[in-house]
Order: C-alpha cells, then structure tokens, then sequence
C-alpha cells in the first residue's frame, strides 16, 4: 500500500516567507525531476510522523497536491538544530519507466544464533546499515534482509553474498564493491588479549632458552 502524503502549492518564497510558515505548523519544502520545481508546503505534524516510518525514507510515495497525486521519493529533510521541527522537506518525482538509484536499510536476522555468537562468543559488528541500490520504482524494496545464522567467527557477509530481490541490484561505485563488507563477527577482545598476553609471555622465555649443542659424532 502506497504511503501518501498531502501539500499545497506554495506562492510566497523567501527566508522570511518560510519562517512565516513554520510559526503557522507548516513545513516549506520543493518537488523537482520531472517538468518544473514546484514549491510547496506541508501540515508540520502529519510530516513529521510520517518522517519516524522507516518506509517513508525508501518508499515511491504519493504526494497529494491539490487534488493531483503525483509519485515521488524523499530526497533530503532539514531539521532544526535542537528542536524536533522539521525546518525544509525535497521531493523527486519518479519515473515509473525508469531504473532509480536509492538508498534502502537492512535488517539483520538470525544474529543471536549464528555459531560466532553463540559457540565462539563474538560479537556482530553492522559495518552497512543501508545499502545503495538500482531498480524500476516499482522493484523498489522496503528494506533488504541480511542473514547473519550461518556466520562463524572472525567471518562476513559481503554484498555479493546479499539475496537481492528480483530487478535489484546492488549500485558498485568508489569503495562499494560486491566485496564491501556488510557485517562480521568480531572476535572477543578478551581473547585476543589473552593471545597478545600469552604471546609476550613466551618471548622473553625463547630467548632465554640455551641454544642446542650438536651432537659429537
């Protein structure tokens, strides 16, 4: 079910204009892609809530505007340094005909039964907790799941290794390679202590030892 979200065309601009706005419990913000930048405004409280939804930030939404729906992705939100007001929302109109690049989250399942946590006593370490993707909008995922049941210890799960539903695919640029590292079971810190402690220990004791003498013939 598409998540939707209303607005209303918004003709006064300016610094002063949008903090009009927002003393009167609206939020100013912009629609941009396809055809012009329209410039909108948006019910403070609805948005906001709707900001708490993981779905909302990977989702094609419906943005009502004046009795026109259109499909669009958030694209960036401005919150106030120290009050939980969103300042300044933007929209990106979506082609549905065409492969997009978003972000989308992973959730992680089956940690606390993976042999490295469970027999080996490590810890899972989130290296990603998102992970950059291309697919149609309507391939679009709410989140991809990352299985984690089958890791031992000092192991990771890499991007290749993600089961990616049908028409996605993971976007490789700079360091995000199909080898990037999404998650690992650290080994724990007290044993490699105790490995770097026992290690010290027989150092000074091997070179203490008498060198063997050979044997007489």
């Amino acid at each position: 079910m598409a998540i939707e979200i209303n607005a209303t065309t918004r003709k006064a601009q300016g610094t002063g204009a949008s903090r009009r706005l927002r003393h009167s419990g609206r939020v100013p913000g912009i629609v941009y892609g396809i055809g012009e930048v329209t410039m909108i405004d948006m019910d403070h409280n609805e948005l906001y809530y709707k900001l708490r939804a993981e779905a909302f930030h990977a989702s094609v939404l419906t943005l009502n505007l004046e009795g026109k729906a259109e499909s669009v992705l958030l694209r960036d939100f401005v919150m106030h340094p120290f009050r939980q007001q969103v300042q300044h929302i933007d929209f990106q109109r979506v082609d549905m005909t065409k492969k997009m690049h978003i972000k989308v989250p992973l959730h992680f399942v089956n940690e606390e039964i993976a042999p490295g946590v469970k027999v080996g006593g490590g810890k899972i370490s989130h290296v990603m907790n998102e992970l950059d993707i291309m697919c149609l909008p309507g391939d679009l995922p709410a989140f991809i799941e990352v299985d984690l049941g089958h890791l031992g210890l000092g192991h990771s799960v890499h991007v290749a290794d993600l089961k990616l539903p049908k028409g996605v695919e993971a976007a490789t640029h700079g360091t995000h390679t199909t080898e990037a590292v999404v998650a690992t079971v650290q080994v724990p810190r007290g044993a490699v202590e105790a490995a770097v402690s026992a290690e010290a220990a027989a150092a000074p004791a091997a070179a203490a030892a008498p060198a063997a003498k050979p044997a007489k013939k």
